[in-house]
């Protein structure tokens, strides 16, 4: 099962790493997925991508308060639009429009209602 969960964990990352430069794929979720892996797989890939400099604050921020950084959800948003206005200029069906602005509108819902940072007391 070891071996499982690293070579998910391994896959995961490496499309967290692809999402980072590639427009329509996301990082995030992966990056979590390989978080997950890795803390049942192999605990020093786990400290590593928990501590790295650039892909680890996205998980602590969601490991630690359920928070999305106000950046993200800007560039998620834009990325969102960017891919629907896409499917609108091929000429997309009207069905798969459809299904396409119902769903992509619950992750922008989902996106948005999520904190931005650590809850504050009080």
């Amino acid at each position: 099962m070891r071996l499982f969960w690293l070579s998910l964990g391994l896959l995961s990352l490496l499309a967290g790493i692809a999402g980072a430069v590639l427009p329509l794929l996301p990082t995030v979720p992966f990056l979590l997925l390989a978080a997950f892996c890795f803390s049942r797989s192999s605990e020093r890939l786990h400290v590593w991508l928990t501590t790295h400099p650039r892909l680890g604050p996205p998980i602590t921020d969601w490991q630690r308060h359920g928070a999305i950084r106000r950046r993200v959800k800007l560039i998620a948003t834009a990325t969102i639009a960017a891919a629907f206005l896409l499917s609108l200029a091929l000429g997309v069906p009207g069905y798969v429009l459809g299904i396409q602005a119902v769903v992509l509108s619950l992750v922008l819902v989902f996106l948005w209602t999520r904190p931005e940072g650590p809850r504050t007391p009080g």
